[in-house]
């Protein structure tokens, strides 16, 4: 009984997941203001390319 209270009171993983967590949460961010921006360039060249076509 004393091996799994001594379980339940260690916290040494712990830091070890928040971290994992915050990388996760920051290539989440990453992730998706890439795809932000390369849906913006794409309208943004297919713009001019209809521009380039038209004259």
């Amino acid at each position: 009984m004393t091996k799994f209270a001594h379980f339940l009171k260690d916290e040494s993983g712990a830091t070890a997941i928040e971290y994992g967590l915050i990388a996760s949460l920051i290539a989440i961010a990453i992730i998706a203001g890439a795809t932000a921006l390369g849906t913006t360039l794409n309208d943004s060249f297919n713009y001019i390319k209809s521009k380039i076509k038209t004259s």
